[in-house]
């Protein structure tokens, strides 16, 4: 009786601190080509990143409205991850080309 009770116990336990661990935040991808973001929108959890690739010849940027995020100038072939604090819907453009835009909603 006494071995089932202190088994029992340790599975509450391991379940608690499973419980209370904090989820692994997911990575997701966007990439730039044809002077468009791919996929345009994207929804992540709060704390999960986003890779920006740029696959144009041209530098862009991935430059949140609200400041929360800013991938800086990006050349042809270069990457920048950012992290998605906040949640909410985060729209970003490039700065070099006003036409491209994206939205990225964080819950």
């Amino acid at each position: 009786m006494n071995l089932v009770s202190r088994s029992a116990r340790m599975m509450i336990l391991a379940a608690a601190v499973m419980a209370a661990a904090p989820a692994m935040a997911a990575d997701h991808a966007v990439t730039i080509k044809g002077f468009a973001f791919s996929p345009a929108t994207l929804t992540v959890a709060a704390g999960d990143t986003v890779t920006f690739t740029n696959e144009d010849s041209a530098p862009h940027t991935a430059t949140a409205g609200d400041g929360s995020f800013d991938t800086g100038r990006l050349n042809k072939g270069a990457s920048a991850t950012v992290t998605i604090a906040g949640a909410g819907n985060h729209a970003y453009k490039c700065n070099f080309h006003a036409s491209m835009k994206g939205t990225i909603s964080a819950n």
